[in-house]
């Protein structure tokens, strides 16, 4: 809207029908709008993979998944075994549609494991659990507590071997043809505390820079383009990997716009948004302009999160108006809403917004982003105050092993 564009937004959780309310026009829904728009998006939602498909066929510009890419994320073991299709490496790993025959496992392979929920369960972060004891000791009190607790909720589950080494990201953006450059470099914070501390949340922060193709990039994503193609795939993909000396393994993707990935991004491109948009989901952009550079996020939170807990949310959270000392300039809002001109904190998550800030070097981009923080006065508000920090080493073992490179 921003951009002079018309806007129509439809949310279908009814807990979050509340969020952008005030911000951008509310639909209830979406189908009933599909021949008044140009472009049609669709935000993190999986599953709806099918319905921007079927759009595509009637000729409508999309932005959107496949069933297939919808897959590729919601279905860890269907996302390796795609990886090691197109010869990526990946790290070993056992699928489980039982907890009593993961401990069986566990005990007579001893080790350190990663525990990760599939489906839906997946969404739930603080249920992904990183063993560190050689033992498995620690892995098997969770899958025994999990056992106990939530055994009807995590009707499937992976266990994988933990490698040691960088964690990073690659993403690009596809056409539905093929990828369009530059690609994205990122390091997601998914502890709550800083120093990587306390229970995993979907995110707390990132740090990224635009790229043209590089080592990680070629040796994963580039590999499935011909089969993206074959989908028709519109849209953002990112692969999470653990990178050592010797070897690259993707960890999962994300075949949809990431959260606050986007926000992120956003602040980082040239090109307007809606021109980009318009671009990708017909196909005929290849390209597009991008800040040198980098950008850091830091996603701004409430009470519960990253809990679950509706009275302490409507106690110490909801409906709070959130409170500027000057301008909103790099403030993305999430669950929030547009009251008389007030920013309103809604929803039932606690994730209220991503504070963003750019800059030549990666400690300008720090220092912005939380000088912007200052400007905000939001009760019981809380963050990460280490975001981007993880890149001075990184990055030294990135570009020593040579994968940062452009190609």
């Amino acid at each position: 809207m921003l951009e002079g564009h018309e806007v129509r937004y439809a949310v279908s959780n009814p807990v979050d029908r509340e969020v952008g309310a005030g911000f951008v026009p509310m639909v209830d829904d979406w189908k009933e709008h599909v021949d008044w728009a140009d472009v049609i998006v669709f935000d993190d939602v999986l599953g709806m993979g099918t319905e921007a498909q079927k759009l595509r066929e009637q000729g409508k510009h999309v932005v959107g998944g496949t069933p297939y890419t919808d897959m590729l994320e919601d279905d860890r073991s269907f996302g390796q075994e795609e990886l090691k299709k197109y010869g990526i490496s990946i790290i070993p790993y056992r699928h489980f549609n039982a907890f009593e025959e993961a401990i069986e496992f566990v005990r007579a392979n001893p080790g350190r494991y990663v525990i990760k929920p599939s489906g839906e369960a997946q969404n739930m972060k603080g249920l992904l659990f990183v063993g560190e004891e050689e033992d498995g000791s620690d892995v098997l009190q969770v899958l025994e507590d999990y056992h106990q607790a939530w055994a009807e909720k995590i009707p499937s589950f992976q266990l994988q071997k933990r490698v040691v080494g960088v964690e990073v990201a690659v993403g690009a953006f596809f056409n539905g043809k093929e990828f369009i450059y530059p690609i994205n470099v990122n390091f997601e914070h998914k502890k709550l505390f800083p120093g990587d501390l306390g229970p995993s949340t979907g995110e707390m922060g990132t740090a990224m820079f635009w790229s043209g193709p590089n080592r990680i990039f070629n040796q994963t994503l580039k590999k499935l383009e011909p089969r993206l193609a074959e989908e028709g795939y519109v849209g953002y993909i990112d692969l999470n990997c653990i990178v050592s000396g010797n070897n690259i393994y993707p960890l999962e993707f994300t075949a949809r716009f990431g959260y606050p990935t986007i926000f992120i991004q956003q602040e980082g491109m040239v090109t307007p948004m809606g021109e980009f948009l318009q671009g990708i989901a017909s196909g005929e952009r290849k390209s597009f302009r991008t800040k040198s550079g980098f950008q850091v996020g830091v996603r701004i939170v409430v009470p519960p999160f990253p809990f679950q807990d509706p009275e302490t949310f409507r106690v110490k959270s909801k409906d709070t108006v959130i409170h500027f000392r000057r301008g909103k300039e790099g403030v993305h809002f999430e669950d929030v809403k547009l009251i008389n001109d007030e920013w309103v904190i809604t929803g039932n998550s606690g994730v209220i917004l991503v504070v963003v800030g750019t800059g030549a070097t990666m400690k300008q981009a720090q220092k912005q982003a939380y000088a912007r923080i200052k400007n905000l006065i939001i009760p019981h508000m809380y963050y990460r105050v280490d975001i981007g920090d993880r890149w001075f080493e990184d990055s030294d073992r990135l570009h020593s092993w040579g994968y940062l490179r452009e190609l």
